[in-house]
């Protein structure tokens, strides 16, 4: 019965391979779960507040309802879809709603800005504008979009773990380890794990990804138990040869009771009370594009490296994934726990073989359980998870030699595309300067006809979405 609904083996995947892509995707995003709170649970609103309206922070409340929203969509994506995507609160989307939203109004007023801006973009899959735009793209700019996503996963592995770091000051943004040094135990752990996942993936060992951080995490927590080593942040120390986000200790509960008081707790129309008309505006702009546009690249990127996507490059039931995930963004905000988007963490559970929706709905089964599991979910540290993350960001870098690269009309845009996801940390960036100089490029060739019509109105909502702060003080 599963065969035949997911259709398995029409798609050359097994039960087994599904269910272990979707236990690899969890645990390459179940970081969330953890981050998602220290973003949004530690910022005041305009009124001095947390999220739920209290005087100080409540993390397992958003932690609990990130979980279960995650969970939720996880599976509905698999289930309507059939199609190897999680999904949960998107990564700065959340930071963003943090610091640029709620700083300006109440939590409740700000998530209600997230909701209606989910409601425009699924009336937008409804009509089937987002899907028009989709297939407007040329296909090897989707080609150039999955490619940099790859070395955009790869980067978020190599900070995550360490291995790469932010300098304060210097001459570069980045650097080797701390101060150009790799320093400590938890940098061992994730070579180690980094070179045992390669070997195993080398010997066609199945379950690679999964072995290598179930694997490594025992190593980990075998090296803490020694050592005393403790968090890379406490809250106010930095200590550099800490663990990232998770301390890996066995938990001495493994059982917690979720709280879900916060569902529900939204203004839709708030907002507007507070900002004036167009900023409200203005900031449900940028939560669209940002939205519109990272779901499509990661889409995209997942359907290339399963091998799904169609002559050209859209996947299969691609408007069924964008109506998920444009209720994603509805869901997030209607749970205060920000807009939930597309995971290209997923990409690890391709990895690992997976090619239908069951791995979705595994991966979101393991989020519901993760309510009632969270210590448990607490003792994997990032070092121990994001070596699945580095091979998955070369298998899909492998995808660049389908790229006509003696074309200049695509060879550049792509170039941009690829090379600034990873350094601006940000998917929309990337795709938004893909399109923008593709679109100028053949308006010099003389090629205008090769530009779609809606790929133009798009090139221009970006240059307008680039340019929003000169917009701003020149509307006052």
């Amino acid at each position: 019965m599963l065969d035949k609904f997911f259709k398995i083996s029409e798609r050359g995947s097994t039960v087994g391979t599904e269910i272990r892509g979707g236990i690899v995707t969890f645990f390459t995003m179940a970081y969330i779960v953890a981050l998602n709170p220290l973003i949004i649970g530690l910022a005041k609103d305009a009124d001095g507040k947390y999220i739920g309206g209290g005087d100080a922070p409540n993390l397992a409340l958003i932690a609990a309802a990130t979980a279960l929203v995650a969970g939720v969509l996880s599976i509905l994506m698999g289930v309507v879809a059939n199609f190897p995507l999680a999904l949960a609160t998107g990564l700065g989307l959340n930071t963003f709603v943090a610091v640029g939203i709620a700083s300006q109004m109440t939590w409740k007023d700000a998530m209600g800005l997230v909701v209606l801006e989910g409601i425009i973009i699924t009336v937008l899959v409804l009509t089937g504008f987002r899907t028009a735009v989709f297939r407007a793209v040329p296909t090897q700019l989707k080609i150039a979009i999955s490619v940099g996503i790859g070395l955009f996963i790869a980067l978020i592995g190599l900070v995550d773990s360490g291995f790469v770091r932010r300098t304060a000051q210097g001459p570069v943004p980045v650097t080797l380890g701390d101060g150009g040094e790799l320093v400590g135990w938890p940098i061992v752990v994730f070579a180690f794990g980094l070179f045992l996942t390669i070997g195993l993936m080398i010997r066609k060992i199945k379950a690679a990804l999964l072995l290598g951080i179930v694997v490594s995490t025992g190593l980990a927590i075998a090296i803490e138990n020694a050592f005393k080593i403790g968090p890379l942040f406490d809250g106010t120390n930095t200590n550099p040869k800490g663990w990232n986000l998770n301390v890996p200790a066995l938990p001495s509960d493994v059982v917690a009771t979720p709280n879900f008081s916060l569902l529900g707790d939204f203004n839709l129309f708030g907002s507007f009370e507070r900002v004036p008309l167009i900023t409200a505006l203005l900031l449900v702009f940028t939560l669209l594009l940002a939205d519109f546009f990272d779901t499509m690249g990661t889409m995209t990127a997942i359907g290339q490296e399963s091998g799904l996507n169609d002559k050209d490059g859209t996947p299969p039931k691609a408007e069924r994934i964008l109506l998920v995930d444009s209720l994603g963004a509805m869901a997030g905000g209607a749970a205060s726990v920000s807009s939930n988007t597309s995971y290209i963490e997923s990409a690890s559970g391709v990895g690992e073989g997976a090619r239908t929706g069951l791995a979705s709905v595994v991966t979101g089964v393991l989020f519901l359980l993760t309510t009632f599991l969270s210590p448990l979910v607490a003792i994997i540290p990032y070092e121990a998870a994001v070596p699945a993350l580095i091979i998955v960001g070369f298998l899909m870098m492998t995808q660049i030699k389908s790229i006509d690269w003696e074309d200049y009309g695509i060879a550049i845009p792509a170039f941009l595309t690829i090379i600034l996801m990873p350094f601006t940390y940000n998917i929309s960036v990337g795709i938004g300067a893909g399109f923008v100089s593709y679109v100028v490029i053949r308006l010099f060739q003389g090629r205008m006809k090769d530009v779609h019509p809606l790929l133009l109105l798009v090139a221009g909502l970006f240059m307008v979405y680039f340019l929003s702060d000169p917009i701003n003080t020149w509307i006052g």
